[in-house]
């Protein structure tokens, strides 16, 4: 006869990442890349229309201030209207099970028999779940909407993130315009390989091939930088004074 191992599987068959559910781990990798893909693209923009080196590093420092303020405010009032919402959804179940226990006792057992359980069963592990009603109100919310009261984030985690990540991304290719290598050259290579190793930081995350995210994060930036440089190149400093 087969042995079965009734131990937690989590510590012996498979693990989970503590962060897949983290509000910082979506705000850093999102802030990260669109400081990366928007303030290569901005100083390629006025690179292209013959701004100065000392301009074009003027341009990138202003993109990464009011960008990173942008997104910290944007994540913070994202998080907290997403909060929000599931605090209604939480407060509405909570006052159905309050007025009318038997109805949604009645309505879990439907559930669970859609599930596969024998009706008698689904009518007993009903009963059981409705005897603690904090347990019934998660049960109903992860049943019927598939939510957690545990799933609120942190929207001032999530601002901080944001603020830091896209700081350290927009700063990457605006470097080279810092520390005296003052050519659009050095902007692009170093917005370049920040792209691609934001790319591989990502993937180690998601499990996903390191290359193709790598890549993909590649492609996206040189989109945005094309098209800045295009209309950078198409105005031009004598046509903006």
């Amino acid at each position: 006869m087969k042995e079965i191992n009734i131990a937690n599987p989590h510590e012996y068959d498979h693990t989970h990442s503590s962060s897949a559910g983290s509000g910082w781990l979506r705000a850093s990798v999102f802030g990260a890349m669109d400081g990366l893909v928007s303030n290569t693209g901005l100083i390629s923009g006025i690179a292209a229309a013959g701004a100065s080196p000392g301009i074009i590093a003027i341009t990138g420092i202003s993109g990464l201030i009011s960008g990173a303020i942008s997104m910290a405010l944007g994540e913070y009032t994202s998080v907290r209207t997403q909060n929000e919402q599931l605090q209604v959804e939480i407060d509405t179940e909570r006052d159905a099970l309050t007025r009318n226990p038997e109805g949604e006792e009645a309505e879990l057992s439907i559930m669970f028999e859609s599930l596969g359980m024998h009706p008698s069963t689904a009518r007993d592990a009903a009963s059981q779940v409705h005897a603690n009603t904090e347990q019934a109100l998660r049960v109903h919310l992860a049943h019927e909407l598939g939510l957690s009261p545990d799933e609120k984030q942190s929207p001032r985690v999530a601002a901080i993130a944001s603020l830091v990540s896209f700081s350290v991304g927009a700063i990457i290719p605006v470097l080279p315009f810092l520390i005296g290598f003052g050519t659009l050259g050095w902007g692009l290579l170093f917005g370049g390989v920040g792209l691609l190793a934001a790319g591989f930081a990502a993937a180690k995350f998601t499990d996903r091939n390191p290359f193709a995210s790598a890549g993909r994060q590649l492609l996206f930036g040189g989109i945005a930088v094309a098209a800045t440089y295009g209309i950078g190149t198409l105005l031009g400093v004598s046509q903006l004074g």
